[in-house]
C-alpha cells in the first residue's frame, strides 16, 4: 500500500464500537505491511447512531440513502480516494451510496463472499441482525457470487439481534452470548454450512476462530484488508 496516494473514507458510528475496530485494523495492517511508523490514511465521519437506527426501522430508505450518500460525498471531497460503509445492514441501501460519489464504494457483502470463495466455499451460514438474516438484500448478494446461504432459526435470529445490539453494540462482551453463538454456529455447520459469515461487525467483538469448528469470514477485517488491497 501507498502510504501517500490512497486514503480511505469510512462511514462510521454504526455502532461506534465496531467503527473503532476499523481503525485499529486498518492501522495494525499498515503497520504490519509497511513497518516503521506507517500508519494508514483514515478519513472518518462518525454518525449518531440511534438517529441512523430510527430510519432504517422506518423503511425511510430515501431519507437514509440520502443521509449516508451525503456522508460519502463529503468523505469524497475530504479527499477520500474510496469509501467504506462501517455496517452491514445499512448495505441495504448501498447502490444510493454508490451512486452519490465517485470513487468506489467497497461492499462488505462482496469481500465476504469473495473470500468464501477463495476458500473453497459452496455453502455458508450467516449471521448478523435480523435485519440482515431475514431481507434478501445480503443474501442476494452472496447468491450471486454461487454461494447456497443458511440462516438460523427464527428463534436464534431474535436472540442474536438481541444481543449484538443491547451487548456489543454499547461494548458489552459477554462469555454466555459466546456460548449461545457457538451453539448456533454448530447448528449451521450441521446444516451443510462449510463456513460462517459474520455478517455484523460487532460480531467480531465476542466470536473468533477458536469459536467454531468451521472457518469463519469475520467482515470488518475482511472489509479492511480488501479496502487495503485496493489501496496498494
Amino acid at each position: 500500500m501507498s502510504s501517500s496516494t490512497q486514503t480511505i473514507g469510512l462511514i462510521g458510528g454504526l455502532s461506534w464500537e465496531s467503527t473503532a475496530e476499523y481503525y485499529r485494523l486498518a492501522n495494525e495492517t499498515v503497520h504490519s505491511r509497511l513497518g516503521g511508523l506507517h500508519s494508514a490514511r483514515v478519513l472518518l465521519s462518525s454518525l449518531d447512531f440511534a438517529q441512523i437506527q430510527q430510519l432504517q426501522d422506518a423503511r425511510d430508505w430515501e431519507a437514509l440513502g440520502s443521509v449516508l450518500g451525503g456522508e460519502a460525498k463529503r468523505l469524497e471531497a475530504a479527499g477520500a480516494t474510496m469509501i467504506l460503509l462501517c455496517s452491514n445492514p445499512l448495505h441495504v441501501v448501498a447502490d444510493r451510496i454508490d451512486d452519490a460519489v465517485d470513487v468506489p464504494l467497497i461492499h462488505i457483502a462482496d469481500t465476504a463472499g469473495a473470500a468464501a470463495k477463495n476458500a473453497g466455499m459452496k455453502e455458508v451460514g450467516l449471521l448478523g441482525t435480523a435485519f440482515t438474516m431475514n431481507e434478501t438484500f445480503y443474501t442476494e448478494r452472496l447468491e450471486r457470487q454461487g454461494l447456497t446461504v443458511h440462516t438460523p432459526a427464527q428463534g436464534a435470529v431474535g436472540e442474536i439481534n438481541r444481543i449484538i445490539y443491547d451487548e456489543l453494540c454499547v461494548g458489552i462482551v459477554n462469555e454466555k452470548s459466546r456460548r449461545y453463538f457457538r451453539s448456533v454456529m454448530q447448528d449451521l455447520a450441521d446444516r451443510g454450512a462449510e463456513g460462517i459469515i459474520l455478517g455484523a461487525t460487532e460480531i467480531e467483538l465476542l466470536v473468533t476462530a477458536m469459536d467454531a469448528d468451521v472457518p469463519i469470514f469475520p467482515t470488518t477485517r475482511l472489509h479492511v484488508k480488501a479496502a487495503l488491497d485496493e489501496a496498494r
